[in-house]
């Protein structure tokens, strides 16, 4: 929603002050000049990107629409998996997890929290890590080294859409030049006609260099930081799994392995203790 606000604020300020300048808001309307510049910045994109990051960078501009991922009932409720995990750990033994983590879908531990099996990555995250707990018998030094490359290699993929659509946002003032390069020879064309229709060729071809600069940096750039924003907010869930997990495996109770992972989480969507108390009372 945020985006929306932005994008409409940039849009009042900029034509709001252009026509309190005196301007006509006809000369701005240049739309050859925007298939130029936005038709070959989005074609230069396609060009440069995998299938799938073309659909991710979609996908994830779609996603800043609807706020975060995760909001803090649902680190409630991965808190809460985390804890009912870790004291069924203690009570049955590591090898009690194997028919849980083998078929999460169908498994009474994990249904318990639907939101959160909805999340296929995050719940793979969860059970490979369980899996190298029970099955790998891994000291917590190696298993946070192994962690450690998985959330950077996850981290890597999910920037990947907005490092891309923000090299595209570099490239939009560039096109801005090509239009208003191909402006000026149009109007070179008319140098023997008309003085007015010669400043009208001239004004449309400085449009062109305005909409790249504006499309730039005040919707497409600030499109991809708030697509990073949104893909390192929403990784926090994955490195709040993995601080309660090597918790556990040091050996601290599941109530306090469980804290650790809540106290990595941001201030903004951290559930405070009282929150996680009540929930864990509530279920038990």
């Amino acid at each position: 929603m945020l985006v929306i606000i932005g994008s409409i604020v940039v849009l009042v300020s900029v034509l709001g002050g252009y026509v309190l300048s005196h301007g006509s808001m006809a000369a701005l309307w240049q739309p050859y000049e925007l298939l130029i510049i936005f038709g070959g910045a989005l074609g230069a994109f396609i060009s440069a990107n995998p299938t799938d990051i073309v659909k991710a960078a979609a996908r994830d501009a779609v996603g800043l629409l609807k706020g975060p991922k995760y909001t803090k009932q649902d680190y409630v409720d991965l808190l809460s998996l985390l804890y009912d995990i870790f004291v069924r750990m203690r009570k049955e033994g590591q090898l009690a997890m194997e028919q849980h983590i083998e078929d999460p879908a169908n498994s009474a531990l994990f249904a318990a929290y639907p939101r959160l099996v909805a999340e296929h990555h995050l719940i793979d995250f969860i059970t490979d890590c369980l899996r190298l707990i029970v099955g790998g018998s891994m000291d917590p030094h190696e298993l946070e080294s192994l962690l450690d490359v998985e959330l950077e290699t996850h981290h890597h993929e999910a920037v990947t859409p907005a490092l891309a659509v923000q090299k595209m946002a570099d490239a939009l003032p560039g096109f801005g030049i090509v239009a208003a390069v191909l402006g000026i020879v149009i109007t070179m064309k008319s140098i023997d006609g008309d003085a007015a229709v010669i400043g009208e060729h001239i004004a449309g071809a400085l449009v062109g260099t305005f909409l790249g600069i504006l499309l730039s940096y005040g919707f497409v750039g600030p499109l991809a930081a708030g697509m990073e924003a949104r893909a390192n907010a929403d990784g926090k869930a994955f490195e709040c799994v993995k601080v309660a997990l090597l918790a556990n495996l040091r050996g601290y109770n599941p109530m306090v392995a469980v804290e650790f992972g809540r106290k990595s989480l941001t201030s903004s969507s951290r559930p405070t203790f009282q929150d996680l108390e009540g929930h864990l009372k509530a279920a038990r």
